[in-house]
């Protein structure tokens, strides 16, 4: 990559429907690697076609990513009147618990291919799915209904058929939340969530899970301490965590961006947060809400992308497809068929 016209190694969001004057300045002088889009972000499928064309627009990237949190459920950027509601992973985990476990892959996958026509239509390029956190009794709500089952081998199967659907319809998906939250007592967004389980048991269960999707091309870190492997750092300021769970047993080799910077999880300043979470080995540094000084504080400690975040970075947009047409109608209500009750 080009180094003098390399963007910074950070995603960051915005205020509103529209960037502001200031927005658009910074977007220029600090030329983030992408922007992620919230619900108060979005208005109507003009409004934000033309708030990711502007955005390429500043930083002068015709295909710089677009994200967005569009899980289905509870987790869901866009919704009525202009685009559908989605079920969230659950609904595709009870099919398979009711022993329809081919009925639930195969609308897992078609969901997120339906999904990803509602975003590609709109030029975002990458959704935070699939969660591949378990779904276990002690783990906080946070998750709940977010996840494909209690169980790594379900859960992956699951995870795996969402990620082919988005990717099948030119959306590169994320994989979250790196190495597992799903234990976690605690709200990340609130707290930080420390995880008491010992290696081995991580190892065979929520570890298992994302190890078993490691060949995605993007995933996100949790904010969550492991006890038995760092007692001090969550995972996405603990370089023993990245180097030795994240790449080392789980084997992800994609882009690792930080989840949300600005978590309550997260103590310090949003510089020093950055660059702790650079320094523990994450590729992109992720910051959410919209706050320009916290955008220019996390832009102050983003580095050029470069090296192996670069690498992989490139990657995961070469991974990017065009889209075969799919007939809208049908397929939506065929979808709708295998997720109804029976």
């Amino acid at each position: 990559m080009n180094t003098s016209t390399a963007p910074r190694a950070f995603i960051t969001g915005c205020a509103g429907t529209r960037l502001s004057a200031q927005e658009a300045e910074f977007l220029r002088e600090t030329r983030p690697w992408g922007l992620i889009l919230f619900r108060r972000n979005v208005e109507t499928p003009e409004q934000v076609a033309a708030l990711v064309a502007a955005f390429r627009e500043h930083v002068g990237r015709s295909d710089a990513p677009v994200l967005i949190d569009q899980e289905g459920g509870r987790v869901q950027r866009l919704g009525p009147p202009h685009w559908p509601a989605y079920p969230p992973a659950g609904v595709f985990a009870a099919l398979a618990e009711a022993g329809e476990e081919a009925r639930a892959v195969e609308a897992a996958r078609l969901g997120a291919r339906l999904m990803a026509d509602d975003l590609a239509a709109l030029g975002i390029t990458v959704d935070c799915v699939p969660c591949a956190d378990l779904r276990l009794p002690e783990g906080h709500g946070i998750i709940g209904d977010r996840a494909y089952g209690e169980t790594p081998e379900r859960v992956a199967l699951l995870a795996r058929a969402a990620a082919d659907g988005m990717m099948s319809g030119g959306v590169l998906p994320v994989l979250k939340h790196i190495p597992g939250h799903g234990r976690a007592r605690a709200d990340s967004h609130l707290s930080l969530p420390v995880v008491e389980t010992s290696r081995p048991v991580l190892e065979a269960t929520d570890f298992e899970a994302f190890r078993r999707l490691n060949d995605l091309p993007l995933g996100m870190t949790a904010h969550v301490v492991y006890a038995a492997i760092d007692a001090d750092q969550p995972a996405t300021t603990s370089r023993r965590v990245i180097d030795e769970i994240i790449r080392g047993f789980i084997g992800f080799d994609g882009a690792l961006m930080s989840d949300d910077l600005s978590m309550g999880a997260l103590a310090g300043s949003l510089a020093s947060r950055a660059e702790a979470s650079f320094a523990a080995g994450c590729d992109l540094a992720l910051h959410c809400n919209g706050d320009i000084e916290e955008m220019r504080a996390v832009a102050s400690r983003s580095p050029l992308l470069a090296g192996e975040a670069a690498r992989r970075c490139e990657a995961a947009l070469e991974q990017l497809v065009r889209p075969e047409k799919i007939e809208q109608a049908q397929a939506r209500a065929h979808f709708s068929d295998m997720i109804a009750v029976s």
